[in-house]
C-alpha cells in the first residue's frame, strides 16, 4: 500500500523499505525538456556528467545547468565550474552551459538555480527540466524541486548510478549502506519538518 513519507520512521526501516523509499519507481520517461539540471557533488564529474552530456547530445534539451558551489579539497573550483569545464572538453558549446555556483546543499541547488533559469529562459516559459543526480539522491531533489520551483514545471528524472550505491548493491558494502541510511533519514526528517513536500510511496511491508 501507499504510505506518506511523513509517516515513516527511519530507525525502523528494513533494507527493502529503504530501497523502496529512495529508488522505487524512479526512471527516465525519455521526454525532452528545456534544460538539463545537474546537481553537483564530489564525484559528479565522474558519474553525473557523462549521462548529462549524453542527454544533451541526444537532443533532449538545448541547455545544461550545472549547480553546486562547494569547493572540494584539492580542486580550487566549485562543483559547477568543474562540471562546466569538463563538459566543454567533452564537446558541449560554452554558450549552451549555465552555471549556479553559490549553493552548498540540495535546497540551495534549487533556490539558487531559480534566478539562473529565469535569466536564461524566463521561468514562465519553462515547461520541463531533465534532472540528473545520483539515483539514491533523486527522491529528495525531486521533492525539493516540486516544493520550491513553479508548479507548472514538470520533471524527467534521469538517475545516475555510481559503483557502490545502486539499487541492487548498496546493502552489500559499508559505504553504500552508510549513504542510503543517511539519505533515508535526511529525506524523512526534511519532510516531517515541512522543508520539502510529502509524497505517498509504495513501501513494502507497511499496513
Amino acid at each position: 500500500m501507499k504510505i506518506p513519507i511523513s509517516r515513516l520512521d527511519s530507525s525502523k526501516l528494513t533494507d527493502q523499505q529503504m530501497t523502496d523509499l529512495l529508488f522505487g519507481n524512479i526512471k527516465d520517461d525519455n521526454k525532452s525538456g528545456d534544460c538539463i539540471f545537474v546537481a553537483g557533488s564530489s564525484k559528479a564529474v565522474e558519474y553525473r556528467l557523462p549521462p548529462a552530456v549524453q542527454l544533451y547530445q541526444d537532443g533532449r534539451a538545448e541547455k545544461i545547468l550545472f549547480s553546486g558551489g562547494v569547493v572540494w579539497d584539492g580542486s580550487g573550483l566549485t562543483e559547477a565550474q568543474m562540471l562546466a569545464d569538463k563538459a566543454i572538453e567533452l564537446g558541449v558549446p560554452a554558450q549552451d552551459i549555465l552555471m549556479e555556483n553559490q549553493s552548498l546543499h540540495t535546497k540551495e541547488n534549487v533556490l539558487a538555480s531559480l534566478l539562473v533559469l529565469d535569466r536564461a529562459f524566463y521561468l514562465h516559459r519553462i515547461s520541463r527540466l531533465l534532472v540528473v543526480t545520483s539515483h539514491y539522491h533523486m527522491r529528495r531533489i525531486n521533492l525539493t524541486l516540486r516544493t520550491y520551483m513553479p508548479d507548472w514545471i514538470d520533471y524527467s528524472l534521469c538517475p545516475v548510478n555510481d559503483k557502490s550505491t545502486r539499487e541492487d548493491n548498496w546493502f552489500l558494502n559499508p559505504y553504500g549502506r552508510q549513504r542510503v541510511e543517511a539519505e533515508s533519514a535526511k529525506l524523512i526528517s526534511y519532510v516531517k519538518q515541512g522543508i520539502i513536500m510529502d509524497q505517498e510511496l509504495e513501501i513494502s511491508g507497511m499496513n
